[in-house]
């Protein structure tokens, strides 16, 4: 790892084309943004303005067309544990329980079999799920499934998590749950956290800084750094003032993407 005085991640001037039916597609143009360690940074903007495809070359699962990310100063050139994702959809094994989808990327790293079940274990009850230990996939709510999705990328040695969507499927109970749970193992654990969502309210709630995108070819129209104190209040003035603000933002791109 780098000193401190370096992000932990850097795009710089990032550009991603896809080809699609023959026709060159542009997802990013000219896409910057900085994010130091700790920082809990949610992307919005959208559907097609580029934010997961973002993710993805944060991730390493996609190289930019042009342009730079880097991570503790060093190109990101393919997928590593220290980069973990969370998908909307959980991407569990599903022939594989609780404690053995946690454990799965310890043991593929050597560790003893004990090694594996004490990290497992630790993680299993960081996400609150001791008496799920050995239940499989199928037999979770979708709450359940995405705090295993998300152990497992911490039992992984994850420094950096990206999280694609993550409560896009959950009602609204479950995930107003889900987003509590992430603020406090986000605040326990000091992880730094990119947070891909459609909802303005959901960012406000859980970010240090709101990245707003605008539509395709995706740019950084702003980066929102919040004041605001947690825990957050979603009917508080103060949080429906900056609401407001970022909602106006994004709804002008609309307009100028209509006319």
């Amino acid at each position: 790892m780098a000193e401190a005085t370096t992000p932990i991640i850097e795009i710089s001037r990032v550009f991603k084309a896809f080809e699609l039916q023959g026709q060159a597609i542009q997802a990013l143009s000219d896409a910057t943004l900085t994010i130091t360690k700790g920082e809990f940074v949610c992307l919005i903007g959208a559907s097609g303005c580029g934010k997961s495809t973002l993710l993805r070359i944060m991730a390493g699962f996609e190289k930019p067309t042009a342009g730079d990310a880097l991570m503790w100063g060093k190109p990101i050139d393919g997928p590593d544990p220290s980069r973990g994702m969370v998908f909307q959809d959980y991407a569990l094994f599903p022939w594989l329980s609780v404690r053995d989808n946690i454990g799965f990327g310890p043991a593929a790293r050597g560790l003893s079999s004990g090694e594996v079940r004490d990290t497992a274990d630790k993680f299993i009850e960081l996400v609150g799920l001791q008496k799920f230990a050995k239940a499989y996939p199928h037999q979770l709510s979708g709450g359940m499934k995405q705090r295993v999705a998300i152990a497992r990328v911490l039992a992984n040695d994850a420094e950096l998590v990206l999280m694609d969507e993550p409560f896009g499927a959950l009602d609204a109970m479950t995930r107003e749950r889900l987003q509590d749970e992430l603020l406090d193992i986000w605040q326990r654990t000091r992880l730094t956290v990119v947070f891909v969502t459609h909802s303005i309210e959901e960012a406000i709630f859980l970010a240090d800084r709101v990245v707003v995108m605008t539509p395709g070819p995706g740019r950084i129209e702003s980066d929102n750094r919040l004041e605001l104190p947690r825990p957050r209040d979603v009917a508080s003035p103060e949080f429906n003032a900056i609401r407001r603000v970022l909602g106006a933002k994004l709804h002008s791109h609309h307009g100028k993407k209509a006319a």
